[in-house]
């Protein structure tokens, strides 16, 4: 198993990805690979002033950095000698099993889409997120950005993607897939969700439990929620703001503190032919630690080679 980190993505790079590594390394009793792409130089001066054996850790040099304002097609285009550009040549190569960035999130979703392609029978790869749900346990929402806009059989997919996710890495079994919509009963919705519906519930892949509405989200009625990524993703913001004002009231809440992203890490791309997990662009030593751990988990587990089956 080896997993690339993108070394120079994110505001506190590369000091918070090494910090991370660290963790992971003394955390995890069996520990993958690891291939550093970034500035050698920095990179090895922070492995040495941390106190981190490179027994398990190889480095690629990398001249150039995408910012994380600059345009994604042009930066990959232009700066082939970048750490994203060159974390999809050797992941595309088969050189790594799995690539992890905080970097410009739409350089590495450009990435994913076209240097590794999807999987094949994918319409659209999706990326989601995770809910933490009011009775302890875990649930996933899809799409949440990279879709704005989407057709019946998107979200059909999506939920068949989704349901593999929840399975195999959030140890749901059996997990309850939901729609998205204004109102519980069959016929509620717009054209989108009222079109979608029955293509769901004729899913023999899926446990497909009907309509959820906005106040179920975060309870324990559906584990795999799915919806276009316009509303997806005013979902993740709002709830990401919850954590937010807990924070600047000094609220020490158990539930809101797990809306942390730090405890969960990263992103995952679904629907793509190898895991790549797109980081918060401030992520800290806990996130990039929770991303290495989360890239070793799906790859172990045959994530993307599960959905392909599922899909087909």
């Amino acid at each position: 198993m080896i997993i690339g980190i993108d070394m120079m993505g994110g505001d506190y790079a590369p000091m918070e990805a090494v910090k991370g590594i660290k963790l992971y390394l003394s955390a995890n009793l069996r520990p993958g690979r690891l291939l550093l792409i970034g500035d050698k130089v920095q990179i090895q001066a922070l492995l040495k002033e941390h106190s981190i054996s490179e027994d398990l850790i190889s480095i690629v040099h990398a001249d150039e950095i995408i910012g994380m304002h600059e345009h994604p097609t042009k930066a990959l285009k232009e700066k082939q000698k970048s750490s994203i550009a060159i974390g999809f040549h050797l992941l595309a190569s088969g050189k790594m099993d799995a690539f992890i960035s905080a970097g410009n999130t739409g350089a590495m979703l450009v990435g994913a889409l076209f240097s590794i392609k999807a999987l094949e029978g994918v319409i659209r790869p999706a990326i989601s997120s995770i809910v933490p749900k009011t009775g302890g346990g875990t649930g996933l929402i899809l799409d949440v950005g990279l879709n704005a806009d989407c057709k019946p059989e998107h979200l059909n997919q999506f939920a068949i993607m989704g349901s593999v996710y929840a399975q195999l890495v959030l140890d749901v079994d059996n997990p309850k897939v939901g729609l998205l919509n204004v109102g519980e009963e069959e016929g509620k919705g717009n054209l989108l969700t009222q079109a979608t519906y029955p293509l769901l519930k004729e899913n023999k892949h899926i446990n497909f439990i009907g309509n959820i509405e906005g106040r179920d989200v975060l309870l324990d009625k559906a584990d795999v929620i799915v919806c276009e990524g316009f509303t997806g993703n005013v979902i993740l913001k709002m709830a990401e703001t919850l954590y937010d004002i807990g924070q600047t009231r000094n609220i020490n809440d158990e539930y809101l503190n797990r809306f942390n992203f730090e405890n969960y890490g990263g992103t995952p791309v679904l629907g793509v032919a190898k895991p790549v997990i797109i980081g918060h662009g401030i992520s800290g030593a806990r996130a990039f630690m929770n991303m290495i751990r989360l890239a070793g988990i799906m790859i172990e587990k045959e994530v993307m080679k599960k959905m392909k089956e599922e899909l087909a």
